[in-house]
């Protein structure tokens, strides 16, 4: 455990998108999870009781807006509303899953731009910073006129890889689509290894066609890196790809294991040697595959809330430790 904070001011609470991760954070920070209630009426209506003292703290919120998503947005927004009128001086939410990112701009007309509209929520709620983690879309910072700090995956999932000796001129960091292809090449900075690009073309939402791979896979170990994985539709497409132009194994990672629908089954059934995923959402499905391996965030998410408390640069958590 780490050492005991001693700042009777800083208060991290948990509600119930990810207690075990929270736990983790809280671990990290070197507190304990301050106590607050949340229940649900019968008739779906969430009711919060923040049983201590927090006037004049600095709260962090620890609350992934995961499935059920609109039940854990509307427990944040609850929460947030309860500590500002019990007198907190800053309310701080701690998201390591954005829920809404990917509809993060008007792709068709008549859309919604649901992403800035829970940042709107957040901030009109009383937020008054936002700590999260590899959002779907970085430009989603914007939504907000309060300060966002945004944390990378990419330095735990290279320890991974490094710590088991993936690394090297044999190694290709593969960006499952064009939209990923920056978060590879810091992945593959880590790993000492060259890129390459698999180009998609996606017919309608969830359906992903592989149609070309740039770059040099064959004999190659291929390691994929997303922000997150949902249906699994695109990276076990992708893994099966480069297996068919002569790739010798393929791993694939993602920070956030959102794993629905079909996703297990596809991802058993790939060439996908290991799938690295991080806690940021707890989702017991990640046990349901011996292929998927889990990584905390917690120690990450910990040190950022201590650095952003004592009021220093969160910047050293960027590199591969």
């Amino acid at each position: 455990m780490s050492e005991k904070y001693f700042d009777p001011k800083l208060k991290v609470f948990a509600l119930n998108s990810n207690k075990a991760l929270a736990e983790k954070i809280a671990t990290a920070v070197g507190v304990s999870l301050s106590k607050c209630e949340v229940k649900q009426f019968s008739d779906g209506e969430i009711q919060i009781n923040i049983e201590e003292s927090i006037r004049g703290s600095h709260v962090y919120i620890i609350q992934s807006t995961s499935a059920p998503v609109n039940d854990n947005l509307m427990e944040l927004l609850i929460m947030i509303d309860a500590l500002k009128r019990a007198s907190a001086k800053t309310i701080n939410i701690v998201l390591p899953y954005y829920g809404y990112a990917r509809q993060d701009r008007k792709a068709r007309p008549r859309e919604p731009i649901t992403a800035k509209l829970v940042a709107t929520m957040l901030e009109t709620a009383g937020a008054s910073r936002v700590l999260t983690l590899d959002l779907h879309a970085s430009q989603i910072q914007g939504f907000f006129d309060i300060p966002v700090d945004h944390l990378e995956g990419a330095p735990l999932i290279a320890r991974y890889f490094l710590e088991n000796k993936i690394v090297g001129d044999d190694v290709v960091v593969v960006s499952p689509d064009h939209g990923g292809v920056k978060r590879a090449r810091k992945l593959a900075e880590y790993l000492k290894a060259p890129i390459a690009i698999i180009d998609k073309r996606r017919p309608r939402a969830n359906v992903a066609e592989v149609m070309n791979i740039i770059g040099n896979v064959d004999g190659k170990i291929c390691v994929m890196i997303d922000d997150m994985i949902d249906t699994a539709g695109t990276i076990t497409l992708a893994a099966n790809a480069l297996r068919d132009s002569g790739a010798k194994e393929v791993y694939a990672s993602c920070t956030h294991p959102v794993l629905s629908g079909p996703a297990i089954e596809r991802i058993e059934e790939s060439a996908i040697k290991k799938l690295v995923v991080t806690d940021s959402i707890a989702n017991p499905r990640v046990n349901e595959c011996e292929k998927i391996d889990v990584i905390s965030v917690g120690g990450l998410m910990g040190d950022a809330i201590k650095r952003i408390h004592e009021n220093k640069p969160v910047s050293p958590l960027f590199a591969a430790k």
